[in-house]
């Protein structure tokens, strides 16, 4: 199986952590997007131009949740990705929370402290950090409530949801990503970021 990804995307490390769980070796393909080359070789297996993607016996899969599951169900990790209606169910919710919600208010800050300067030269503006910082806190707030109770977000037991809502927060320091005030959610993170998958995917940041 091949990946296209870049190392600091949130959306790649996704995958990266279900793929180094499952002890899945992947022929990656690293993407540089100020190379012209590089995003011209993307746009040919996806024509979003975005990443990941995963090439695997002819299918060109891209959406990192898509490949997460796609990954998890060829490996058979049923307590990965449960195969119970309910159970899956849940782990998929919390997988659509965090690519409709938890992830873009995450985006908002990752683009105005971290990418917005190199790609266009220009600074934060407070009005879309305001909004990201409301975003996060309404989203992060759910989380907090929600796991004040449990150690995973789906269950008992580690499941893909708990790797979807973590790979953004790869990002909380840099972007200064409001969330020192959710205690729950902190020691969740806590969790996933001991886990042998989470550093073994770590990569040193250019700047």
């Amino acid at each position: 199986m091949r990946l296209y990804h870049n190392p600091l995307s949130s959306n790649a490390r996704r995958v990266l952590l279900v793929a180094s769980h499952l002890g899945i070796q992947l022929d990656e393909i690293l993407i540089d997007f100020a190379s012209e080359a590089d995003r011209k070789r993307l746009e040919e297996v996806n024509i979003c131009g975005k990443v990941p993607v995963l090439e695997d016996d002819g299918l060109q899969l891209w959406e990192s949740c898509a490949i997460m599951q796609y990954l998890a169900d060829k490996a058979g990790a049923t307590e990965l990705y449960p195969t119970g209606l309910k159970e899956r169910a849940d782990v998929n919710r919390w997988m659509f929370f965090s690519a409709q919600h938890f992830a873009p208010a995450i985006g908002i800050l990752t683009w105005e402290y971290l990418w917005k300067n190199l790609v266009t030269g220009q600074g934060p503006d407070p009005v879309e950090i305001a909004k990201g910082e409301t975003y996060v806190h309404e989203h992060a707030a759910v989380l907090d409530k929600h796991l004040a109770t449990r150690q995973w977000l789906s269950g008992d037991k580690l499941t893909l949801a708990d790797f979807a809502v973590a790979a953004p927060m790869m990002y909380v320091s840099r972007a200064k990503v409001p969330v020192e005030q959710y205690p729950h959610l902190l020691a969740w993170a806590e969790r996933v970021q001991q886990l042998p998958a989470w550093q073994q995917t770590e990569t040193p940041w250019p700047f």
